[in-house]
């Protein structure tokens, strides 16, 4: 791991006041949101070269899948245990480490001359973002208040879908101009030089400093000791609501995370757009389905300010509203009918992420809150992300990719199904935890 610099008294307690102005907290959005849209450039440049990777190496849409399922699988196996690591080592010095090494694996990728060594490039990005979501924004929300954690929650996920936007315009881009080579270089060059500044304006000190002025628990530290395996995996997992919130929140992301990667070449392959056409168009819909979580994020904390548990009758609501619109657009014939549709779908595609993340925000302590995002972000990815590209290209090696975008959004109805069970045994599941918390016990606060 990169040290932390050694700071002098007078430069420490400025750094104090700076720290606990409601500036820097902002400060730590942007720049965290910042990496996360490196993390995805990084992620989904991939997408836009697709048809370029499919015509130089001659490779089927089930190979295609499986180099945009890898980041996400390693990403679900690796971010509970790197997560945990995080919390004990420091946040800060953790995701400078990530940053850096989906930076540089994102160049290798740029030299990468076949399959194969496409393939080792892209499960070394996987490791370096394996736990920069939930790390991330563990960080984010330490610097906050608690009634914003929905919105906060929602507006980082979108930078996810906002990265995506960059990643697949830029790099149609710049593979049209320059070839697919310099699409990779182009994203790894803007992750490195946003690490250097990330890691000169942002500390642990500076982030404790924040906390303390909001009234918040040390998160790490000396106030208190790391929490043993079995009491952690409790926390994590005892609820019956929390783990509706993991399956729901995954389910929904099988859906965007297919969307985000095979809407470029369904537009090259269904309306006959060129690669750099098709990358901007679909970075519409990706921008459309980052738009969407912002706002229903807002919405959602403003519908549920009086009673939280509206957030899962919310969440109920986006899931099925996007898989109405999502399986009518893909039965209807190519046309502008079709991608309004579409669109429509794409505004609600990630409106669950929100309504998820503050229900495991609000079940587990803030000690833990990385390694309770980590558990999140295992299961989007896992049950969500990986699979959802990959099982994608195998349909539509059989049935043709429109065929497979017609059976992708059912899983929205799973995801809907989740988050009513996960409303039935909500409000039950707060009082035990908070239960615990009084007695001592691992647990949590609202």
């Amino acid at each position: 791991m990169i040290g932390q610099p050694t700071t002098h008294p007078a430069v420490a307690t400025s750094s104090g006041r700076a720290a606990q102005s409601g500036l820097y907290g902002w400060i730590v959005f942007a720049l965290s949101f910042g990496l996360l849209l490196s993390d995805y450039m990084s992620r989904q440049v991939l997408n836009a070269v697709f048809p370029l990777l499919k015509a130089e190496w001659s490779l089927s849409d089930t190979e295609l899948g499986a180099l945009g399922g890898i980041v996400a699988l390693m990403v679900g196996l690796l971010t509970f245990p790197l997560s945990i690591l995080a919390d004990r080592w420091g946040r800060v010095r953790s995701l400078v480490l990530m940053a850096a090494l989906w930076s540089l694996a994102t160049l290798g990728c740029a030299l990468a001359d076949g399959f194969g060594q496409m393939f080792i490039a892209r499960l070394f990005v996987g490791i370096g973002e394996a736990a920069y979501g939930s790390v991330g924004i563990a960080v984010v929300l330490s610097v906050f208040p608690r009634h914003l954690r929905a919105s906060l929650s929602s507006a980082f996920i979108a930078g996810g879908a906002f990265g995506s936007v960059l990643g697949m315009a830029l790099g149609g881009a710049l593979s049209a101009h320059f070839g697919w080579r310099w699409a990779f270089a182009g994203m790894a060059l803007f992750g490195l030089v946003l690490v250097v500044v990330f890691r000169l304006a942002v500390t642990e000190p500076r982030l404790q400093a924040r906390r303390q002025a909001l009234g918040e628990e040390a998160e790490t530290g000396s106030r208190e000791p790391a929490m043993a395996l079995r009491p952690l995996l409790a926390a994590l997992f005892s609820a019956r609501s929390i783990l509706c919130a993991y399956v729901g929140s995954a389910m929904q992301l099988l859906v965007m995370g297919a969307l985000i990667t095979w809407m470029p070449s369904y537009l090259a392959r269904y309306y006959g757009m060129a690669t750099d056409r098709a990358g901007v168009v679909a970075a519409g819909f990706v921008l459309a389905g980052g738009v969407g979580m912002v706002l229903c994020g807002a919405m959602t904390d403003w519908i549920a300010r009086h009673a939280p548990c509206r957030k899962w009758a919310i969440a109920v609501t986006y899931s099925l509203t996007c898989c109405i619109l999502l399986l009518t657009a893909f039965r209807l014939p190519a046309g502008s009918a079709q991608l309004a549709l579409i669109g429509a779908g794409m505004l609600f595609v990630g409106g669950a992420a929100g309504p998820a993340s503050a229900a495991v925000a609000n079940l587990t302590r803030p000690a833990i809150h990385a390694t309770a995002f980590a558990t999140l972000t295992l299961a989007n990815n896992l049950l969500g992300l990986a699979p959802g590209p990959f099982v994608t290209g195998l349909l539509a090696d059989h049935i043709g990719l429109s065929g497979a975008l017609q059976v992708v959004p059912l899983a929205s109805l799973l995801a809907a199904a989740a988050f009513l069970a996960g409303r039935r045994y909500y409000a039950a599941d707060l009082l035990r935890l908070e239960g615990r918390h009084e007695a001592g016990a691992p647990g949590t606060t609202n």
